[in-house]
């Protein structure tokens, strides 16, 4: 078995031509897959994760959805001050990067059909989702994943991983938490 998995990893990464080649984590799966990407979408996703982190420890004002940097988020995404602001976060990190989308307030907006993924790799959006709304209300960007866990950066959370805290928050959240993943940086989409 090991011997057919080496002999498809090597396979893959001679038909994609690609210089990296991460592993894509099956969430719920509990399988590891290679997946070839390229080099300048590695650069991306890096650069993504490397954005969200540096905001780590902004606050809001008052606690209303407010102050200069959450503004900044909310004003991304078209949104007024006193709004949520998980979704604008992520529309945030990715206008800082150059990519044209996504620019959203609405966090099922983060999951259209053409960019929902399997797995999670870094930079990758995830949904949480929240029975008493029948959809997802929380969104995240994932820096990685490491067996069942999934390490994120999340706007307008708090410790305790609440939908609406007080600031942008490191987390780490069970993959069976997760509902949905999606990538926004794939090529063929709206990226740069």
């Amino acid at each position: 078995m090991a011997t057919i998995k080496l002999l498809f990893g090597i396979f893959l990464f001679t038909v994609s031509g690609s210089i990296g080649m991460l592993k894509r984590n099956l969430l719920g799966a509990g399988l590891t897959i290679p997946v070839a990407i390229s080099s300048m979408e590695s650069v991306h996703r890096n650069r993504l994760v490397a954005l969200a982190m540096a905001e780590v420890g902004v606050r809001e004002a008052t606690g209303e959805n407010d102050g200069k940097r959450v503004e900044e988020y909310l004003a991304v995404a078209g949104l007024k001050k006193g709004l949520p602001w998980c979704a604008a976060f992520v529309s945030w990190v990715y206008a800082k990067e150059g990519f044209k989308k996504p620019r959203t307030g609405w966090s099922p907006d983060l999951f259209p059909a053409s960019r929902l993924a399997r797995s999670a790799l870094p930079g990758d959006v995830l949904g949480i989702y929240f029975q008493e709304y029948k959809r997802i209300a929380h969104v995240g960007l994932v820096e990685k994943v490491e067996g069942d866990w999934c390490f994120s950066y999340e706007g307008n959370t708090n410790n305790n991983g609440s939908r609406n805290g007080d600031g942008v928050y490191y987390r780490r959240r069970h993959v069976k938490t997760i509902y949905r993943i999606s990538n926004w940086i794939k090529e063929g989409g709206t990226s740069k």
